[in-house]
């Protein structure tokens, strides 16, 4: 009962290296749900663990991945049966827990959730938890009282996964997006996504004394942090919201709290590794309503064990446009 897995291991002088290596069920963790994967997917935290750790893994050998979709082989837990189709992202597995790296997963029964219908499994790592988060960031600037036709939506780090998913959510929906990049590259991909404003990086990137300026965007999902978020809360209209899920650009915030007092903005944090379980069905039901599968396609590239390394490697450098879907079993 072997099977492929790639594994992190770490020698005396704390250093890391990551093979596809041939493990044993025998040395999966106790969960409850068997899972044969199918698909993973390429998130920031992956580049980590895959890479030295970055402060998230706690014991070696580790099997990252912090995203799977697949088919239940056995279950200890009633809601799941052999055959059903699932889908994980979150609670640390692949940090704390061997996760979808990994021909095979044994995993707690209340870390997973039906596959939704309509979407297969190589799409739910399409989307993952890149997609779920802006997903999450969409309904909170929603709920907060964002509608089409307010003005421009403005997606920061907007070639990244979380980015481009989000843009391209936000222009089914009706809204007007404004996507910030650093990558001119990437301009045509962003707009073939949706945008209908290229925003320059540099044009955010000054951190600028007036705790205001003019009233620009209607709302903003921000993956970057840092100065640039400080920039934009001075930029929003009045009563507008940010909904912030990344510090791709630091995780300092340089900002006043005038925007909050004289034009009543929301800073919203959007967290989807503790997310309660019907958070995650709302959100899943919703991205396999305005995702618009045409565009996703238009976003993946496709990997496999061997190529995560490297790959790893590369996110952490910004240099990943769209999704990455990691076909474990080829």
């Amino acid at each position: 009962m072997s099977f492929k897995a790639l594994l992190v291991e770490r020698d005396d002088e704390g250093k890391t290296s990551a093979s596809v290596r041939q493990l044993e069920e025998s040395q999966l963790p106790d969960g409850e749900v068997l899972v044969a994967v199918e698909y993973s997917t390429v998130n920031y935290k992956d580049g980590l663990c895959v890479g030295p750790g970055g402060g998230l893994v706690r014991n070696y050998p580790h099997v990252p991945g912090i995203d799977f979709a697949g088919t239940v082989e056995s279950s200890s837990d009633p809601r799941y049966k052999t055959g059903d189709k699932v889908v994980l992202t979150g609670w640390r597995v692949g940090e704390a827990w061997w996760g979808g790296y990994s021909q095979k997963a044994s995993v707690k029964a209340d870390w997973l959730v039906p596959l939704p219908d309509g979407l297969s499994t190589y799409q739910a790592m399409a989307v993952g938890t890149a997609g779920i988060t802006a997903m999450l960031a969409v309904m909170a600037l929603e709920k907060h009282g964002l509608t089409p036709g307010q003005g421009q939506v403005l997606v920061t780090g907007a070639a990244g996964g979380v980015g481009s998913v989000a843009t391209a959510i936000l222009s089914n929906l009706g809204h007007e997006v404004a996507a910030v990049t650093g990558r001119p590259e990437t301009a045509e991909y962003l707009k073939e996504l949706g945008a209908t404003t290229i925003v320059p990086r540099e044009d955010l990137e000054e951190t600028v004394k007036k705790p205001l300026e003019a009233e620009t965007w209607a709302g903003c999902v921000d993956a970057v942090g840092g100065a640039m978020l400080a920039r934009v809360l001075g930029q929003l209209k009045y009563g507008a919201s940010a909904a912030s899920i990344g510090l791709a650009g630091g995780a300092k915030l340089p900002a006043t709290v005038i925007p909050f007092l004289l034009r009543g903005v929301n800073l919203l944090g959007i967290d989807s590794v503790m997310q309660p379980y019907d958070n995650r069905l709302a959100a899943w039901k919703k991205l396999s309503e305005s995702l618009p599968m045409e565009k996703l396609e238009g976003m993946i590239q496709t990997a496999t064990l061997a190529d995560l390394p490297e790959l790893g490697a590369q996110i952490l450098k910004g240099q990943i446009k769209g999704r990455v879907v990691v076909d474990v079993n080829a």
